[in-house]
């Protein structure tokens, strides 16, 4: 461990690309970098009193009156019986368990208010919970597009292109995990691959593989690798992002990797993907108080098995088209949800993942970035402490896009700003800058406006504000095909970060040797 952070933190400035590479023009919004936000501004407390305690009850209803289904998972369904779960055998290998009022919010005491994920770069490490806010790409399509090649399933290629993208920006705090499907890799080992692309292309911290029991055992064994197997087992370094099955589900396979995450001291989000009027309520405080039973009994499986390890409570709230059947995104009303679901985790005392900057938008366009913002605000204004989807999601989170997701970024940059809040002093108050040369004059050369220039104002790397004449001129040239420029250039000035070569040798070793241990298999 040691010799990989000396490595890494030597390495810093190179393995970052510089300046220039990381937001495209030479000390733009150098003051707004930080490893992860601390938040400057207020939640936005949207629900009463009156209407949080009844969204609560209704979660301890579903619990207490339906239950939970369980299956496949013997021991996860005897943990919950051991700590006074009322079970019933259904048919075959499930079980429904069923908890009094108030017994999930007791399990969760020992879940920790805040906690943090290193990284293999000490600087780069994030606080998840409290006042900090960490964004980090999208997760999961299967597609991905750019405006030169259009649509077409992910390749391995593209999933490293994303991480150096992620890796380049100075707005994104958090290497993510799927970032897209490398469908060119067998199923049963694109695992490996992907975790050892985020620690060989990235220094920040990373999500691990959920997607079996024995590949989210393979990605921590990977980190005890990088990090070092005692200091992996005092602290969080990876995390898994699970789904129940909705509504009211949970799989063994799920709960086998959560308990693997957990019995490591390892971090996991915990997250029902509710789609209203399908797998839940399509009322939003129906969906909210589903959503909150859910994550709660998912987060309080950690404890169970191991009280302390970070757990995440988290919501995927989304709308139809009650027309056509169809997922809408980035829609006002789960919006709505995510401001409830804020306050929900603060009176739980745990840290929140929810939004992010959906949109069912084919195309980089308008309505994404509309749908994306709408969306994206009810993160930060809710008071979510990770933010996955903050860059790239696009077509219904089907498919990633490269210049979405630089727009994306860019948003996430003025974000940076917009969470620091208003500074009020005697300097910020701004007085000397109107009296020293008083009424009718412009400020452009006061003392004031030279000593804030650089600093008073978010700089976007991507939008265009020159006169229109201007822009027409150089070819007018919209907002999408800028980001097209700027993925590629950023792509080409990308220069990994150092790793430790007897690191990367045991790494690569033991991807070579669990993926010959075994035949590839395509589904």
């Amino acid at each position: 461990m040691a010799e990989a952070v000396s490595e890494s933190g030597r390495s810093r400035r190179r393995g970052r690309g510089g300046t220039e590479a990381r937001s495209g023009v030479p000390g733009q919004n150098p003051h707004l970098e930080v490893p992860f936000i601390t938040r400057g501004i207020p939640t936005y407390d949207l629900a009463s009193e009156e209407s949080l305690v009844r969204i609560e009850a209704g979660a301890d209803r579903i619990l207490a009156e339906i239950g939970i289904e369980f299956r496949d998972d013997p021991e996860t369904v005897q943990l919950f019986r051991a700590a006074g779960g009322e079970v019933t055998a259904l048919t075959g290998e499930s079980w429904n368990i069923r908890f009094a009022p108030g017994m999930i919010r007791e399990i969760l005491r020992t879940a920790p208010a805040r906690f943090t994920q290193y990284a293999r770069n000490p600087a780069r490490s994030v606080e998840i919970g409290g006042d900090a806010v960490v964004f980090a790409p999208s997760y999961g399509s299967p597609f991905v597009m750019d405006l030169d090649r259009g649509r077409r399933y992910g390749t391995i290629e593209d999933f490293r292109n994303f991480i150096k993208l992620g890796q380049s920006s100075p707005w994104l705090h958090h290497s993510g995990g799927t970032i897209c499907e490398p469908t060119d890799v067998p199923v049963n080992k694109r695992h490996l691959d992907m975790v050892l692309s985020h620690i060989l292309y990235s220094d920040r911290a990373f999500l691990g593989s959920i997607t079996a029991p024995e590949r989210a055992e393979d990605s921590i064994e990977m980190c005890r690798i990088l990090f070092g197997a005692d200091f992996v087992a005092e602290n969080c370094v990876i995390m898994g992002n699970f789904n129940t099955t909705s509504p009211l589900v949970l799989d063994g396979v799920t709960t086998r990797g959560i308990r693997a995450y957990a019995a490591a001291g390892q971090g996991s989000i915990h997250l029902p993907f509710l789609l209203g009027g399908a797998v839940s309520p399509l009322t939003i405080a129906g969906s909210v108080a589903q959503c909150l039973a859910e994550s709660m009994v998912s987060c309080a499986l950690t404890q169970l098995v191991r009280p302390g390890a970070p757990a995440i409570l988290a919501s995927f709230l989304s709308s139809m088209s009650l027309r056509s059947g169809s997922p809408t995104f980035g829609t006002p009303e789960p919006a709505l949800g995510s401001l409830v679901m804020g306050q929900l985790a603060r009176r739980l005392n745990m840290p929140l993942r929810c939004a992010g900057n959906f949109s069912t938008s084919k195309l980089p366009d308008a309505q994404a970035m509309q749908q994306s913002m709408m969306s994206m605000m009810s993160a930060v204004q809710s008071g979510a402490n990770y933010v996955l989807h903050s860059a790239g999601f696009l077509d219904g989170l089907l498919s990633m896009s490269y210049e979405k997701f630089m727009l994306d970024t860019d948003l996430c940059g003025a974000l940076h700003s917009y969470l620091r809040g208003v500074e009020v002093s005697d300097d910020t108050l701004g007085f000397e800058a109107l009296a020293e040369k008083g009424p009718g004059a412009h400020l452009f050369g006061t003392a004031h406006t030279l000593r804030h220039y650089k600093t008073a104002y978010y700089d976007s790397a991507l939008d265009d504000n020159q006169p229109w004449e201007t822009w027409d001129e150089q070819g007018g040239i919209d907002a999408a095909s800028r980001a097209n420029t700027r993925w590629k250039s950023t792509l080409a000035a990308y220069e990994p970060p150092a790793i430790d070569q007897a690191i990367s040798t045991a790494l690569h070793e033991f991807v070579a040797r669990k993926k010959a241990a075994t035949p590839d298999a395509w589904y």
